[in-house]
This record gives structure tokens, C-alpha cells and sequence, in this order.
């Protein structure tokens, strides 16, 4: 398959994924990558998708971004994700936070969750990663008859010039064989996954906002992501931090730095 410029290749993406460990990369995905922004619970629950008292399950919850959001809205959530290093940081967020999140481990595609028992999926930052066809059934058996799901993402925006373009040249020169680069932060396909299983009323959403990363935490983001520290070893994740921070100082001394992100998130209703 020819890949298109500035399309992450979804079919290369999930193969590749046999390979990525998150659990490895726990503690910094916890400290350093950022969650979802408040303007995306803002936007749930100005649409009325996102309300205080749904049943909510989050699929591939990881440390709980997603999962805990909703859990401050008042909802009654259980996170999914087959990473239970991922979820032992997830409950120490929620502890900060002060708020209590179920935890399951198991796949998207199989959560052994009751059928018709939740108000509301999620899918956070991680479709790309499931058998998306599965995962769509599983997401489809889940929600209660009108019941929702959201399935989004948060993604850094490689422009020219920018960090997010340097960056991902560098773990491109360390794994050739990463999909992730290059992307747009839309995903249309997502439309044809859950218009397949019977979804209706689907709508999207998207907009972009600026996050703000210290070069540590920028550098503590890129060894928590799926091409470096969660496929590399740790020899040559430690020979491209070294290198991401001599980049950092060289071509981005400004600390922080700005690095523009966009949310982009589809939405369906199970059938009454």
C-alpha cells in the first residue's frame, strides 16, 4: 500500500502494534504526557453526550485520562486496557484527584463486560491500536439501547519548522519501522467502523489548542510514545533522548515550548 503524505497508514499502524509495550513506559506516560484538555469534557457535556450519573466504560483507559475526566463529571466509570502498569498509575491519579475508577484488564475486544449495561464508551487515543472491526462489536454490545460512544483522539501536530516535526525525524532515525509520523489528527475511517455495527446519528468534532511541555516533559512524552521506550530497548531509547535534548537546546531553546495538538473525536448512537 502507498502511503499518503501526512496519512498515518492505519493497516501498518496496527500491525506494528504487536510489537509496542506501553507497560513499559508507565511512569513516564503518567508524569509527562499530557491527558485530554478540559476543553474536551467541556465540549461532552455542552453537547449532552457526557452527563452526571452515566455508566461509562473507557476503552484502552491507559493511566486514566479519559476515565478520570469523566469520573469528576459524576459518572460511574470502568476503564479497560490489557497494560496493568498502565492502570496501577491510572489509580494513583485517581487518587490525587480524589475520584474512584473501576479497573478491568482485558482487551477492547473483549472486555467481559455485560451486555447493554453502559450509557456511554470511550475510546481514547487508542482505536488505531485495536482489531478495530472487534472492537467496534465489542463497543456496539456494551451500550444500552441510544446509548453513546465517543471514540477520540489528542494528537501533536508535525508542522514545518516545528519541535513535533524534529522529533518525529529523530525516532523515524532510530525505528525506521514506526507508522506514527506524519499525522493529521483526523481519522474519517473511524466513521465506517461504527457506521458497520449499526451506530447512527454519527457526528464529529474537532479543535486545536497549544500545549505547553518543559524540554524535560517533552522528552519524558516522546520515551512514554509507542516508537521509542514501548518498542526500542533501552540503549537506543537512551541514545535518542541524549540526542532529543542536544535538538532541544539547539534549535528550540525557548522552555517551554508550545506544541500544537488537536482533538478530533467521532460519535454514534446504538440503536433503540
Amino acid at each position: 500500500m502507498t502511503r499518503r503524505p501526512g496519512v498515518i497508514d492505519i493497516d501498518k499502524m496496527h500491525a506494528f502494534g504487536a510489537g509496542v509495550t506501553f507497560g513499559k513506559t508507565a511512569a513516564d506516560y503518567a508524569r509527562h504526557r499530557a491527558g485530554f484538555p478540559p476543553a474536551f469534557f467541556e465540549l461532552l457535556v455542552a453537547r449532552g453526550w457526557a452527563q452526571t450519573g452515566q455508566t461509562v466504560v473507557d476503552l484502552g483507559c491507559g493511566t486514566g485520562t479519559i476515565a478520570r475526566g469523566l469520573a469528576l463529571l459524576g459518572a460511574t466509570v470502568t476503564g479497560v486496557d490489557p497494560a496493568r502498569a498502565l492502570m496501577d498509575e491510572a489509580r494513583s491519579l485517581d487518587r490525587a484527584a480524589g475520584v474512584k475508577v473501576a479497573y478491568q484488564e482485558a482487551r477492547a475486544e473483549a472486555t467481559g463486560l455485560a451486555s447493554g449495561s453502559v450509557d456511554l464508551v470511550t475510546a481514547g487515543q487508542c482505536w488505531h491500536w485495536f482489531d478495530r472491526r472487534a472492537a467496534a462489536k465489542e463497543v456496539n454490545r456494551l451500550l444500552k439501547r441510544g446509548g453513546r460512544a465517543v471514540v477520540a483522539h489528542f494528537d501533536w501536530l508535525p508542522l514545518s519548522g516545528n519541535v513535533v516535526e524534529a522529533t518525529e525525524a529523530l525516532i523515524l532515525h532510530y525505528n525506521p519501522t514506526w507508522a506514527g509520523s506524519g499525522g493529521t489528527g483526523v481519522y474519517p475511517e473511524w466513521l465506517i467502523d461504527l457506521a458497520q455495527v449499526g451506530l447512527r446519528e454519527l457526528e464529529t468534532a474537532s479543535f486545536d489548542v497549544m500545549v505547553r511541555y518543559t524540554h524535560a516533559d517533552w522528552r519524558g512524552r516522546i520515551r512514554a510514545s509507542a516508537g521509542v521506550a514501548a518498542s526500542l530497548d533501552q540503549e537506543l531509547t537512551k541514545a535518542l533522548d541524549t540526542d532529543l535534548a542536544k535538538i532541544l537546546a539547539r534549535d528550540f531553546a525557548i522552555n517551554p515550548i508550545v506544541v500544537p495538538h488537536r482533538v478530533w473525536m467521532v460519535t454514534g448512537i446504538a440503536e433503540e
